[in-house]
């Protein structure tokens, strides 16, 4: 089985950090949320992995993965322009020939494996397995109708009336059939080939497509908020203490990762929390469920719930909260005001308050 990841598009609702790097690179405590994609595949047994670009990122999605010692083989498939997740598969159909394969959205995070998933799929042989999730406003993505065998009957995308509360996740099983119910569909409204028709095209073509209820957590990452409450969940979850760097005259309270040539001196640190390796943390406040990447430095500062990219300063600011700052920005104090900022701002950034 051959593993294809959709790392395209150009990721505008997560503007302005996305005009200068991929939505898929931005971090969730302090890893791209495509390595725990690519991680999630790994631990299914999957190493055979092809990734889809678009020629505006697809070199820094080329870059990220390769320096990671991953034990998989990538094949890096271009998609000239953004023509739904159908045009994705479309695309890659000389690298997946005629082999079975799991879609993973590049940009989405869930809170368990997908190991039970593959599992089924190579045993029972449907001709898709798609993950789905019960969520509170369905009208936001493709939805789903289930039978009692846990069958799909219907799919409808981002309906106005929603046949059901079950969202497509993000995550689908194909056989080779797929490939020939996207030759039989046509685009979309929006100009695209959706993957919801192409699934409900192998429904009509009498093929079997079974349904899985993820019974974890579901993370879409395609805005600000979605990309904190991401950063949340994991620090939450999966960080455990893990205290590297040197700590002077500090507090650290909680589960608290820092990392190898971190600094934090006259400072408290309350987790969850990642601190990155050589940032600087000098008297000042991090709070929970925050991130603080590589080579930050905070000074006289106070922040939670926040993602802070890599190489970006912040002094004097009396507090920070649920704010994306990007990569080599600079927050600094330029008057007397003191009160609680939130702010999304892009790399390279200068922002005096």
């Amino acid at each position: 089985m051959k593993a294809l990841i959709l790392s395209g598009g150009r990721g505008t609702r997560l503007r302005p950090v996305t005009y200068s790097t991929a939505k898929q690179l931005v971090p969730v405590a302090n890893k791209p949320i495509l390595h725990y994609v690519i991680e999630n595949i790994i631990k299914a047994g999957i190493t055979d992995i092809g990734i889809i670009i678009s020629p505006e990122t697809g070199d820094e999605i080329k870059e990220s993965v390769l320096k990671v010692n991953f034990p998989a083989d990538f094949s890096f498939i271009v998609q000239d322009y953004p023509g739904g997740l159908a045009h994705a598969v479309k695309v890659a159909r000389n690298y997946l020939k005629d082999e079975p394969f799991v879609m993973y959205l590049g940009d989405n995070l869930i809170g368990s494996d997908i190991n039970d998933f593959v599992k089924e799929f190579e045993e029972e042989k449907p001709d898709a397995i798609i993950l789905l999730k019960e969520v509170e406003d369905p009208r936001m993505f493709g939805v789903a109708v289930i039978n009692e065998k846990g069958e799909i009957i219907k799919l409808v995308e981002k309906p106005k009336e929603p046949p059901s509360n079950l969202a497509l996740v993000g995550v689908y099983l194909f056989s080779p059939s797929i490939h020939t119910a996207i030759d039989r569909i046509k685009p979309s409204w929006r100009g695209e080939l959706e993957i919801t028709d192409a699934i409900q095209e192998l429904v009509n073509m009498g093929k079997k497509v079974k349904a899985h209820i993820l019974k974890s957590w579901w993370l879409d990452t395609g805005k600000k908020d979605d990309l904190l409450n991401a950063n949340r969940v994991v620090l939450d979850e999966w960080v455990q203490e893990d205290i590297k760097g040197v700590v002077e005259s500090s507090k650290v309270i909680g589960r608290v990762k820092i990392e190898e040539g971190a600094f934090i001196k006259d400072s408290i640190i309350r987790g969850p929390v990642v601190i990155g390796k050589g940032a600087k943390i000098l008297n000042s406040f991090i709070g929970p469920y925050t991130s603080i990447g590589n080579e930050c430095v905070v000074e006289n500062s106070s922040i939670e719930y926040s993602v802070i990219m890599e190489k970006s300063e912040i002094k004097d600011i009396e507090r920070i909260d649920e704010s994306l700052i990007g990569r080599n920005a600079k927050v600094t104090k330029g008057s007397s005001v003191n009160k609680a900022l939130k702010l999304n701002i892009g790399d390279d950034a200068q922002v005096e308050i």
